[in-house]
């Protein structure tokens, strides 16, 4: 799978990927919004092997940005023609720049011009404005909101949001 867009691309992840993954997912700044604000404290050969059981089309994708890895996305079929999916900008100097709704769309485009799936659900924590304000750009709708829904690695209760995207509301900024 590579989805491009001028200097932007999304591609499935690779072993060789193994040691920028590992870096991220160890970085408490980048894993926090995700519930763990101290990294996951994973080894390069247990990425390895979490890229070798998700080798799906979309269970771990690789974002480049000028030929360079800047974060991960994936998605995953929930059945019923829905996608879950979740993005992440891990490097921060490419964070804050436009990228996010464009990669978003490249991605959301995909899974509904060619894998044919009629609607995108995620979550978001209930703190993760920015994010909030990207999907509400691109068309998704919010369901709910979670209260005390979940815990952190420090034990810090969280609340989240549900958000739903169908193809009559998707907004591309990636067209």
């Amino acid at each position: 799978m590579l989805i491009k867009k001028e200097n932007l691309a999304i591609r499935l992840a690779n072993v060789n990927d193994a040691e920028v993954l590992a870096k991220w997912w160890n970085d408490g700044k980048v894993m926090a919004h995700a519930g763990f604000p101290n990294g996951l404290g994973i080894t390069v050969d247990e990425v390895i092997e979490s890229i070798e059981k998700n080798a799906t089309v979309g269970g771990r994708l690789i974002i480049e940005i000028d030929g360079l890895p800047a974060g991960e996305t994936n998605f995953r079929d929930k059945g019923n023609g829905i996608a879950e999916i979740g993005i992440k900008i891990c490097e921060t100097k490419e964070q804050d720049k436009g990228y996010g709704k464009i990669l978003l769309s490249m991605l959301i485009n995909h899974l509904f011009k060619e894998l044919g799936f009629a609607k995108v659900i995620l979550d978001t924590n209930v703190k993760n404005l920015r994010a909030q304000s990207t999907y509400k750009k691109l068309g998704f709708k919010e369901l709910r909101v979670n209260e005390n829904s979940w815990q952190c690695q420090n034990g810090e209760w969280q609340s989240s949001i549900d958000y739903e995207l169908v193809e009559a509301n998707f907004i591309n900024f990636a067209s």
